[in-house]
C-alpha cells in the first residue's frame, strides 16, 4: 500500500486525559463549563476513536459525589456532538468502599460508525471478544468492576505509597484493535508530591523516585505479560510529574537572601527568598510556592528545562514535544481560568506517552499535541489531547507469546531496586491457601527494616500462617499482601 492509499485509511485517533477530581467537589459551577469546552473539542477534531482517561473520579469527597458521575456520563454521551460513536466501552472504578482495589480511574472509549473492523480484547481469556455485540454499542460498567474482562485494573502495591497513606492510585490497561491495527490504550495516576520543602532538598525528590518506581514497575509488567503479550502502547494520565524543584528554586532565588519562617504550634515552616530592599520574592511552605509575578513567571519558556522526570526513562517511553504551558495546578475560579494557583510550583502533570513501537503504526509527521480549556476554568487541571493517524492492518493479529524486558527497561528496573533510600530488602512468601482462581491470584511481601520503614499493618491470618511457617520475627518486618486481578 502506498502512502497516499495507506493516508486515506488511517484512523483519526484522539486521545485526552484529564484529572477531574475538582470538578465532582464543585459540579454546580464547572462540571458544564468543563463538558461545554471538552464537547467543542470533539466537535472541532471529529476523531473516529476517542480515547478519555480520567483520573479522581468523583473527587475527594466520592462518598458524596458519585452521583454527579452518573450525570457526567450520561451527559457525555447523550451530547449530540457524540451522536455518531455508535461504540461506547466505558470503565469506571467507583467503589470506593474497596481499599484494596480502589483507584478511581474512569476509561471511557468512543468509537464512530464508520471505523470498519473493531476487537476489544478480553485479559481473562487472553484473547479477543468474539461476539460483535460484546463490542459494538454501549457498555457502561461502574461501581465495582473488577470482573470485568476488558480491561486490567491494578491498584499499587502498598509499599509503593510515599508517607504509607495507601491512596488511590494505579493504572488501568484497555486493548483494541482498530482496523486491523492492536494498541494497548493504559490510563494511569503516580503520587503527589506531598511537601514541597521535601521537594527542593535534591532532585530527582523522594516523590520522583516513587512517581519512577511505580512507572517502571508498570512498564515491566506488561513486558512480561506473557499470557497476553506486549503490543504498542499509549502510557496516559495524571502522571504528577513536578520540575526540578531544588533547580527552579536555585534559579529563581539567585541574588536573594533566604530567611526561615518557623511556626512550632502547627510545624508549617516556610522560607522566605527576600531581595535587597527586603521584598519577598518567592516564598516556598509546605504547601505552598508564591512568587511576587507567579501568573507570568511560569508560563515563559525558562521553565520548561526543569521538565526532567522522563530523562530516565526516554529509550523505553516517548513522548510529543510540550509546546503548552503547565496543566497544574489551576484556580478552580471560573471568574480565574487562567491564573495559578500558589500552592505548588506549576507543572506539566499531565502527560501522553507512548513505547517507542508505537511509531510503526502511526503516521509521526501528523500530531497534535495540546491543552483544552486554556482560557476557561477546567479545574485544578487542564485537559491533555494528543491527535494521531493510526495507520490500518499493522496487527498482530495474536499478541500473545513470551515477552521479553528490554535491556534498558531492566537496567530501570534493577536501578529501582537497588535504591535503598526507597526500597527495603524483600522476599516473597508463599500463600499456602491462595486460590487458584483466574479471576484474583495474592502474594505476601514481607518487608524487612532497610533505611526507611514504613507504617506497620497487622498481618491477616493466612499472612500470620505464612510468618509463622517460615519463621519470621513480625516485630522486625512487615507483611503485605498483593492481589493481581
Amino acid at each position: 500500500m502506498d502512502s497516499a492509499q495507506e493516508d486515506g485509511t488511517c484512523t483519526d485517533v484522539f486521545l485526552v486525559t484529564a484529572n477531574v477530581g475538582s470538578l465532582f467537589e464543585d459540579p454546580e459551577r464547572l462540571l458544564q463549563l468543563w463538558l461545554h469546552e471538552f464537547l467543542a473539542k470533539i466537535s472541532h477534531v471529529q476523531p473516529r476513536f476517542l480515547a478519555l482517561h480520567l483520573q479522581e473520579v468523583g473527587g475527594k469527597t466520592y462518598e458524596k459525589s458519585m452521583e454527579y458521575v452518573q450525570e457526567f456520563i450520561r451527559c457525555l454521551c447523550d451530547a449530540p456532538e457524540m451522536g455518531d460513536f455508535t461504540c461506547v466501552h466505558i470503565f469506571m472504578d467507583e467503589d470506593f468502599k474497596s481499599a484494596e482495589h480502589f483507584t478511581a480511574l474512569g476509561s471511557l472509549y468512543f468509537v464512530h460508525k464508520d471505523v470498519a473492523s473493531l476487537k476489544i480484547w478480553n485479559f481473562l481469556t487472553h484473547s479477543w471478544e468474539e461476539s460483535l455485540q460484546d463490542v459494538k454499542d454501549k457498555h457502561i460498567y461502574s461501581g465495582n468492576i473488577e470482573t470485568i474482562a476488558t480491561k486490567e485494573k491494578s491498584k499499587f502495591p502498598q509499599h509503593f505509597f510515599p508517607e504509607c497513606k495507601w491512596s488511590r492510585k494505579g493504572f488501568m490497561r484497555t486493548r483494541w484493535e482498530i482496523n486491523g491495527t492492536v494498541i494497548d490504550l493504559v490510563n494511569i495516576h503516580l503520587f503527589h508530591d506531598a511537601s514541597n520543602l521535601a521537594a527542593c532538598e535534591n532532585f530527582p525528590s523522594v516523590y520522583c523516585k516513587t512517581r519512577r518506581r511505580a512507572l517502571v514497575h508498570t512498564i515491566e509488567r506488561f513486558h512480561l505479560d506473557e499470557q497476553n503479550g506486549t503490543v504498542p502502547f499509549f502510557l496516559f494520565g495524571d502522571f504528577n510529574f513536578r520540575c526540578d524543584t531544588e533547580g527552579v528554586v536555585k534559579e529563581l532565588t539567585e541574588n536573594l537572601t533566604p530567611h526561615r519562617v518557623q511556626n512550632v504550634k502547627n510545624e508549617n515552616d516556610k522560607i522566605h527568598y527576600r531581595n535587597s530592599t527586603g521584598n519577598n520574592v518567592l516564598t516556598v511552605g509546605k504547601k505552598e510556592f508564591s512568587h511576587a509575578d507567579h501568573q507570568l513567571k511560569f508560563k515563559e519558556d525558562w521553565l520548561k528545562k526543569f521538565d526532567r522526570e522522563l530523562e530516565p526513562l526516554k529509550d523505553v517511553l516517548v513522548e510529543y514535544p510540550i509546546k503548552f504551558v503547565p496543566s497544574y495546578p489551576f484556580e478552580e475560579d471560573p471568574e480565574m481560568p487562567t491564573d495559578y494557583m500558589s500552592t505548588r510550583c506549576p507543572a506539566w502533570c499531565d502527560r501522553i506517552l507512548m513505547s517507542p513501537q508505537v511509531h510503526e503504526i502511526i503516521r509521526s509527521d501528523d500530531w497534535t499535541y495540546g491543552m483544552i480549556g486554556e482560557a476557561v476554568c477546567m479545574g485544578d487541571h487542564k485537559p491533555v489531547y494528543l491527535t494521531v493517524r493510526l495507520k490500518p492492518n499493522k496487527g498482530p493479529s495474536d499478541p500473545t507469546g513470551v515477552s521479553q524486558l528490554p535491556e534498558s527497561l531492566s537496567n530501570l528496573v534493577n536501578q529501582a531496586l537497588n535504591d535503598d533510600s526507597l526500597w527495603m530488602e524483600q522476599s516473597v512468601v508463599d500463600d499456602s491457601n491462595a486460590s487458584n482462581s483466574s479471576v484474583a491470584k495474592s502474594r505476601y511481601i514481607l518487608m524487612k527494616k532497610g533505611a526507611s520503614s514504613p507504617c506497620k499493618e497487622a498481618p491477616d491470618e493466612a499472612g500470620a500462617l505464612a510468618i509463622k511457617s517460615d519463621g519470621l520475627d513480625t516485630e522486625s518486618a512487615m507483611l503485605l499482601k498483593e492481589t493481581t486481578v
